[in-house]
Parts: structure tokens; C-alpha cells; sequence
């Protein structure tokens, strides 16, 4: 979105450098290895608010990839509270996968410069 608030329009014609910064938004979010309480989120969301100005496609990449790690981050809390029943691991587990595979996606349709989209996102962030 800009200043105004309005949505910024992406063409299709995506540089190599934002096709870079894209894949790297999708990336960040194994920041969340490193730090884990919340840099799986807060990676995306500085490249989102950094270069939601510069570029369309940069943007577009680093909001889905911040609202797939926020919808994520929310799956995580659920299979915390699941665990105290025993099928938490389990959900944790296949989340674990699915992260692991839609980070991975992400990035690579995005270095090709396709705009990607996650299933099951929750869009809270517009």
C-alpha cells in the first residue's frame, strides 16, 4: 500500500533485483531457526516495511510471506495447547513440513518472478 493507501499495481516485469529481494522476504523467515520467538515473522515484515515503496512485486512477496508466517506463528500457539491432549505433536509435526515446503516455494516462485500465493492464509496484514 502506498502513503495514500491505496494498492500499489505490480505489471509483471520484475527485475532481477526484486526478484532477489522477493525470494530473500520468502527466506527471512528462517530467521525464526535463530531467533524463535517471532523472527520468523519479524524477518518479512522489515523487508515488507522497507520496500513496500520501492517495489510492487518486493511488496507483494513480503506480505504473503509475513501473513503465511503469521497464520504459522497463530498454528503454533493451537498445537501448544493441543499437546496437553497428545495430538499437538502431531500437528506440530506436519506444520513443521508444511512451513518447511512453503517457505521453500515461496522463494523459488519468486526468484522466477511469479507472484505466489499460500494456501490456508489467514490475510491480517494488508
Amino acid at each position: 500500500m502506498s502513503e495514500s493507501g491505496q494498492s500499489v499495481s505490480y505489471d509483471g516485469a520484475a527485475s532481477k533485483d526484486e526478484r532477489n529481494l522477493a525470494m530473500f522476504a520468502h527466506l527471512s523467515a528462517f530467521a525464526g531457526l535463530i531467533f524463535p520467538a517471532g523472527g520468523n515473522v519479524l524477518a518479512p515484515l522489515i523487508v515488507w516495511l522497507t520496500q513496500r515503496e520501492k517495489s510492487a512485486f518486493v511488496a507483494d512477496q513480503a506480505l504473503e510471506a509475513l501473513n503465511f508466517n503469521l497464520t504459522v506463528f497463530l498454528a503454533e500457539i493451537v498445537c501448544g495447547f493441543l499437546f496437553i491432549v497428545g495430538i499437538g505433536v502431531l500437528l506440530g509435526v506436519v506444520l513443521g513440513i508444511v512451513w518447511l515446503v512453503g517457505t521453500i516455494l515461496g522463494a523459488v516462485r519468486a526468484s522466477e518472478g511469479q507472484r505466489f500465493r499460500h494456501r490456508f492464509t489467514l490475510r491480517l496484514v494488508h
